[in-house]
């Protein structure tokens, strides 16, 4: 059983629109707290919500039978205050139990101290949002932004770039990725076997760090510096055999793995599951065995293409944009569109795809949601003659420079003083990603392509509910300025 929330108040509980928060706190939280107080406030806001996050809901179940399940309106507070304030799950949980004005927010009463959130329960809870869900949420969230910031049906100025969010993944090597999968192919094999009382691998552990010893011995070695080619031919046979070492003691795990799983017979469900789990991980052990040798053996230089970079997060990608101290990203890039207010109106997870190809996309995406777009700025690299063109059409005004040597009639358009202050005012969506950034959009802790879209779609939609809840704040200091002024004059 779930609701959005419960209406009825408990004893001692105060209603959530008439919590007091501190309009004069710098933190984050205060401010999203604002903000989630503005949603529940109007009522024709939080209809709308409500009704998106019943599509949390599996169809076939009934939301008002079974055992009482965490309020919709609990998930979404907790969710956005853990990409708002970057928290990991144990330091939700800690502020969730403990936080007076959260648990105000979340419906709690100061008698509900013995009321916590277990770990799993959060876990479990947030990880049921989805990015469909999240972005309809954040449209309605926008909508009654322009309704605070008064330009509701008025022309919306955006911007659009896009940044990079990593993955929580060590830097990749061939032999350190072979000692991932080998790793896992070992340890899952042993529980496996222990678990169906099939004997051969008490040495297991004994050998898995022989396996990392050798590993870490190649990690060290280097190739000689010295200029006499007998010492150097020395030392490249010297690391060649300690590879072939390393892929031979894997090539005896692999072996030994796969002739433990072909002699399970079993009709469970659960245990087939770890079969597939552990053949995947034997396939990765087999391609990074063929990519060593083919680059320490005999001399290949592997194409970009053929290389893994994780063997957990195989959708990561490499990723170099030529910034100064980070030559190389591991991650994917996120292409945002924002409006004059910083609001962030759409965002596009962008996989295997470079700016100039997701330009027109997100843009008609954009326009989809938000119809009185009518101009946008956008960098250099997302230039392309097709995309001018058609965003000519779908837009009133396109500010995008072109590469290349500029013909006579572009020069004049990108010295016009209004290009040129649409390009100096482009930069205000730096400020917007690095804001993402700094509240939870520079790595991803979740796991997966799905886990990943869902992480950057509740990233975006706390940072529109806490940009609200700010500039809700800065009116009620105005309000109390303007009231001590009266005061001042009046005495």
């Amino acid at each position: 059983m779930r609701k959005i929330f419960e209406r009825q108040l408990k004893i001692g509980q105060t209603p959530i629109e008439e919590i007091e928060i501190d309009v004069k706190s710098r933190d984050e939280l205060p401010k999203l707290l604002q903000g989630l107080q503005a949603i529940y406030k109007n009522k024709e806001v939080m209809e709308k919500v409500g009704r998106i996050l019943l599509k949390l809901i599996p169809d076939n179940v009934d939301p008002k039978k079974g055992r009482k399940g965490m309020d919709l309106w609990t998930i979404l507070v907790l969710g956005c205050v853990r990409l708002c304030c970057n928290f990991d799950y144990d330091k939700l949980k800690e502020v969730a139990d403990n936080h007076y004005k959260l648990r105000q927010m979340l419906g709690h009463t100061p008698l509900e101290f013995d009321v916590k959130y277990p770990l799993q329960t959060l876990k479990d809870n947030i990880m049921k949002f989805t990015e469909e869900v999240l972005n309809e949420i954040n449209t309605v969230v926008v909508l009654m932004g322009h309704e605070i910031f008064r330009i509701k049906d008025k022309a919306i100025h955006a911007a659009c770039d896009s940044f990079v969010v990593e993955l929580h993944v060590h830097f990749p090597t061939d032999i350190n990725l072979l000692w991932d999968a080998l790793r896992k192919t070992m340890t899952l094999t042993m529980r496996l076997c222990d678990d169906l009382n099939i004997k051969g691998w008490r040495e297991g552990e004994s050998n898995l760090k022989k396996i990392k010893k050798q590993f870490l011995k190649i990690q060290r070695m280097k190739h000689s510096s010295s200029k006499d080619t007998a010492k150097k031919q020395q030392r490249n046979e010297l690391i060649i055999d300690s590879h072939l070492q390393y892929l031979k003691m894997a090539l005896c795990v692999i072996e030994k793995a796969r002739y433990a799983l072909e002699n399970i017979e079993t009709a469970d469900f659960v245990v087939d599951l770890r079969i597939k789990q552990i053949a995947k991980f034997i396939r990765d052990a087999e391609y990074q065995i063929s990519l060593i040798e083919r680059r320490v053996v005999n001399g290949e230089s592997i194409p970009h293409h053929e290389n893994d970079f994780s063997i957990f997060q195989q959708h990561v990608e490499w990723i170099s944009k030529g910034k100064s101290g980070k030559p190389v990203e591991l991650g994917l890039r996120v292409c945002v569109v924002k409006d004059q207010f910083g609001l962030i109106l759409h965002h596009r997870v962008m996989q295997n795809e470079t700016d100039d190809k997701v330009a027109v996309p997100i843009m008609e995406e954009s326009l989809e949601l938000f119809p009185n777009i009518s101009s946008c700025s956008f960098d250099k690299g997302y230039h392309s003659p097709d995309n001018q063109e058609r965003l000519a059409e779908l837009l009133d005004d396109v500010y995008m420079r072109r590469k290349g040597r500029l013909s006579a009639i572009n020069k004049v358009i990108e010295q016009s003083p209004e290009f040129r202050e649409a390009q100096r005012k482009h930069s205000s969506v730096e400020s917007a990603i690095s804001a993402l950034d700094n509240h939870g959009l520079d790595r991803c802790r979740d796991h997966g392509v799905e886990g990943f879209k869902r992480y950057v779609a509740l990233g975006v939609l706390a940072r529109n509910i806490q940009i609200i809840g700010h500039a809700l704040q800065q009116k009620e200091l105005k309000k109390e300025q303007r009231r001590r002024k009266k005061l001042a004059l009046a005495a």
